[in-house]
């Protein structure tokens, strides 16, 4: 069985209409290269904030998802969103499939928060669900948001509850993975932070033997990424990998029978 899926790193910004432009254009780069399906980073519609126009962000998803659609391009979205059944804030990544049907979502299960007893950050503005798999043209898929993957110890209150194993035990094949780390551009960033995720997501990868598909934000582009944004093969190996630094989109064939 084999995918072809196409990555974009994008600059992800609070500005809906230049966040919608860019990941249009990243459906036409799949489209063009006949990738069955897109992921994005983190936040990259709605811009990587609980305070966002919902309107707008309800506008630029039917944008989206229906230029996604007229291409045949399915999704991996990566956005914060208000649900309207239930009236809560997540930070989902949606899976749409190319036909435009709406596959369900993720939201971010590991929050980030401060490492006190009454702990604050994203897990007072966002919601959460139970972590779930979707299927994909006969493929059992998950889908991760950044912190999701590595349990940072400075900014995780909760324990690690190694989601990538449990999503290897419910089945999943490959992993999605939207990212939007913090970047500074500092000695710290680029010799503690990006090794420390890079050796996460490749041990852990590793270790349940399955894919993962990752990208990040490359905001601002004038600084290096959190992490590299790519294609991982379930030994843990680089099967594809993005500029360092950037605006790049990425395309891998997965062979999920090699």
């Amino acid at each position: 069985m084999i995918l072809k899926v196409c990555g974009a790193q994008l600059d992800v910004t609070r500005d809906i209409d230049h966040n919608t432009a860019q990941i249009t254009h990243a459906i036409d780069v799949a489209s063009q290269q006949g990738a069955g399906i897109l992921l994005t980073p983190e936040g990259s519609l709605s811009g990587y904030t609980p305070d966002f126009d919902r309107a707008r962000v309800e506008a630029g998803l039917t944008i989206v998802t229906d230029h996604a659609r007229d291409r045949g391009v399915g999704l991996a979205l990566g956005t914060c969103f208000m649900e309207a059944e239930d009236g809560l804030c997540y930070n989902q990544l949606r899976f749409y499939a190319r036909d435009g049907a709406y596959l369900g979502f993720h939201s971010k299960i590991l929050r980030s928060g401060t490492m006190v007893p009454e702990p604050r950050g994203e897990l007072n503005h966002y919601a959460a669900t139970e972590l779930r798999t979707f299927e994909f043209e006969g493929i059992r898929i998950g889908g991760l948001i950044c912190n999701d993957f590595w349990a940072n110890p400075c900014c995780t209150p909760q324990p690690d509850p190694f989601l990538v194993h449990q999503l290897a035990t419910m089945g999943a094949r490959i992993i999605f993975h939207a990212v939007n780390g913090g970047r500074d551009g500092s000695d710290w960033a680029e010799h503690v932070i990006w090794p420390f995720h890079e050796a996460n997501l490749r041990m852990r990868t590793r270790a349940d033997a399955l894919w993962t598909v990752v990208a990040d934000s490359a905001h601002p582009v004038t600084k290096p990424c959190s992490c590299p944004s790519g294609v991982l093969s379930p030994d843990g190996s680089w099967s594809v990998q993005a500029s360092r630094q950037g605006v790049d989109h990425f395309i891998c064939t997965i062979d999920l029978d090699h």
